[in-house]
């Protein structure tokens, strides 16, 4: 790929790198995508300790942090350097998933349990690296580059649901089925991973020389937000209406329904196909939201699914929330995917990667809210 994927790229090479993108995309969250769905594992092991909720609210953090001082230093920091210690963070945080299941025998505790969320904690700060760095570098490429990435991010949760609902098929009968389960998950996350970084070094875009902000007059980090503040705020709704929802209250909050032990499964799934299935959508320009009022309006009138989950869950049966669910994925892929793509262009190299940065920044504070909202559903209920 031409340094950058700068450079005029014919009809194949722009195919290329459109899946390089994607890989690149689904192996910056293939290892977390993969803690989340083995999360029935997790919930019969820690029982008490609301695994579905409290592993997502450690990542957020480290995450959310991480991508802070990685925002505020960017222009010293070598773009390069940086995703490829993350892909290699993401590697080594699901190798030890692994040993430390085959070192505990699969045993309960809270050791067992303060080691899996010292692990989710790395698993954000390797978000953190990858996934800033890269929707940064592909912010002034092409649009189609981002949206495959992008979908790329959508696409590992897709195959993790889907491989988990097999595995789940295939040991569900058997003794200690959920473990095997689980490893059979962590191997092929490993795999995954390994698979991601490869690809970055092999194929991953040279930008900073090409772009050295240090010889170019720029927008600081305050005006380029003031500038674009409304996208970083739609970003940061998209993902806390999600994120308050998903996967904590699909996982626990949804009652007992004749699907049984697959339910959670199920959703987690539908949530995940139907925003991969959003993130394409805006390849067709006539279904693609481009006005800023326009993506702000439909934002706000998001937030109309959380009283409809609550009612849902409430009287409603398992199909409807299968419906919902499916909604939930396909709007938080479609609009994540225009607000991202018609974010201001425009801007100079360094601009455009540091605006990318905050753009993300605002997207992991969207989680991090979510995920603590996320625990007000379990108000009356005790815990």
């Amino acid at each position: 790929m031409d340094e950058g994927y700068g450079g005029p790229l014919g009809l194949e090479g722009k195919y290329a790198a459109m899946l390089v993108c994607w890989i690149l995309g689904n192996g910056c969250l293939f290892s977390w995508n993969s803690m989340l769905t083995i999360e029935d594992y997790y919930v019969h092991l820690f029982p008490n300790y609301h695994p579905s909720r409290v592993l997502t609210l450690i990542y957020q953090p480290f995450a959310l942090g991480t991508l802070a001082v990685l925002a505020y230093n960017e222009a010293k920091i070598n773009t390069r350097r940086r995703n490829i210690f993350g892909y290699s963070l993401f590697f080594i945080s699901t190798l030890i998933v692994l040993v430390l299941d085959l070192a505990t025998f699969g045993k309960e505790g809270l050791g067992t349990f303060i080691g899996i969320c010292v692990i989710s904690g790395a698993f954000g700060v390797a978000d953190a690296h990858v996934q800033g760095g890269m929707v940064g570098d592909l912010s002034f490429m092409l649009p189609e580059l981002l949206q495959s990435f992008l979908a790329g991010l959508a696409a590992s949760g897709a195959l993790t649901s889907s491989l988990r609902l097999i595995t789940k098929a295939a040991f569900d009968n058997s003794q200690d089925g959920l473990r095997k389960g689980a490893t059979s998950e962590g191997s092929r996350t490993v795999a995954s991973d390994l698979v991601a970084g490869g690809v970055y070094k092999q194929e991953g875009p040279e930008t900073k020389n090409k772009h050295d902000p240090q010889h170019v007059e720029r927008l600081n980090n305050k005006e380029l937000l003031l500038q674009n503040i409304d996208y970083a705020i739609d970003l940061f709704m998209i993902y806390a209406v999600t994120l308050s929802i998903f996967p904590g209250f699909l996982s626990e909050d949804t009652g007992s329904h004749s699907l049984g032990s697959w339910y959670a499964l199920v959703l987690i799934a539908m949530y995940n196909m139907w925003d991969l299935i959003g993130r394409y959508i805006p390849l067709f320009k006539c279904l693609r939201l481009e006005s800023r009022k326009g993506l702000t309006l439909v934002i706000l009138l998001r937030l109309l699914l959380v009283p409809a989950f609550y009612f849902t869950a409430k009287y409603g049966d398992q199909g409807w929330m299968i419906v919902l669910t499916s909604f939930l994925g396909l709007s938080n892929g479609h609009l994540t995917v225009c607000v991202l793509t018609s974010a201001p262009k425009g801007y100079k190299g360094p601009e455009q990667n540091t605006l990318g940065n905050l753009l993300v920044m605002f997207v992991l504070g969207g989680i991090f809210a979510g995920v603590t909202l996320d625990w007000l559903w379990l108000i009356g209920k005790g815990w």
